[in-house]
């Protein structure tokens, strides 16, 4: 199991309205970098972690977690003229465009700001700090990790308890 951070504008889509989807599970598309489309359709596979970041607002922060829950599949965005995300380069037989679905898992009890990474001299190579712009970026265990302990602070505990309910 990877993990991975998607960025996501909330005023777009939040991750409340990924709890509030139906069956709390959407799509993730609109995805039109190709390196992150490179992620998604060759790298994310169905069971990985995903670190919801909201990328835009005062604070842009890690807010919650969400699991994929499907293979890559094209986006079908790509195929809707009256869509934003519409690419007449985009054919059913050859699309550019790739998403997953992706399934509400909890919000963070405390979001975990891109300042505060900033401070943490651990966080030097995360790809939030060196590449920001990025939407699909990935995360190592150890990162993911020392998220998890600062923004559920009650879950840090000895004993490996962090590990245990999310490894």
């Amino acid at each position: 199991m990877r993990s991975w951070l998607f960025k996501t504008e909330p005023k777009d889509f939040s991750l409340q309205d990924l709890q509030n989807a139906p069956d709390q599970t959407t799509g993730w598309d609109g995805v039109r970098n190709y390196q992150a489309r490179n992620r998604i359709r060759d790298e994310v596979q169905e069971g990985d972690r995903v670190l919801i970041y909201h990328s835009r607002g005062k604070n842009p922060s890690i807010v919650g977690e969400a699991r994929v829950v499907s293979a890559p599949y094209p986006d079908p965005t790509q195929f809707q003229p009256q869509h934003a995300g519409f690419d007449p380069r985009s054919s059913e037989d050859m699309p550019r465009w790739f998403q997953v679905d992706v399934r509400y898992v909890s919000t963070y009890s405390e979001p975990l700001p891109l300042a505060r990474m900033r401070q943490y001299p651990e966080f030097a190579d995360l790809e939030l700090v060196i590449r920001p712009r990025l939407s699909i970026q990935h995360i190592t265990d150890r990162q993911y990790q020392q998220i998890l302990a600062l923004c559920e602070p009650e879950m840090s505990v000895p004993g490996g308890l962090v590990s245990a309910l999310y490894g």
